[in-house]
């Protein structure tokens, strides 16, 4: 059992010196994730445009 609480006194001591992001940094880079995502989206659907097209040509 002491184990147990020391590990939880540990634990929240470490979770203290923790550098938390502030609310403008969470918020640009949520931005990026969502911008890089449609970015993403829209060039693997041109390269899905572009075999579906091809292959149709083949066949």
């Amino acid at each position: 059992m002491n184990k147990i609480v020391q590990f939880l006194k540990e634990s929240y001591n470490e979770l203290r010196k923790v550098l938390w992001p502030s609310r403008e940094d969470v918020i640009s880079s949520v931005k990026v994730v969502i911008i890089s995502t449609i970015i993403i989206a829209s060039v693997l659907g041109l390269v899905d445009v572009i075999l579906l097209l091809g292959v149709q040509a083949i066949f």
